[in-house]
């Protein structure tokens, strides 16, 4: 699965309103950030990459 940079840019912002606007701790978003990097390297990893897909395409009518 290729992110795109709108997506990427998206995920960013909503981080951004969480931490400025609903108290989202910086250490909250660098443990989401591990969490994500460990779970990319397991076997879930393709199953959770096709429900994102799945989801994007069903937001976007596809």
């Amino acid at each position: 699965m290729s992110v795109s940079i709108p997506l990427v840019v998206l995920l960013g912002a909503v981080v951004f309103i969480a931490w400025r606007y609903l108290g989202l701790k910086l250490w909250h978003a660098l443990i989401a950030l591990l969490f994500g990097f460990l779970l990319a390297a397991t076997t879930l990893a393709p199953d959770i990459r096709r429900v994102i897909q799945a989801a994007i395409g069903w937001i976007a009518g596809h």
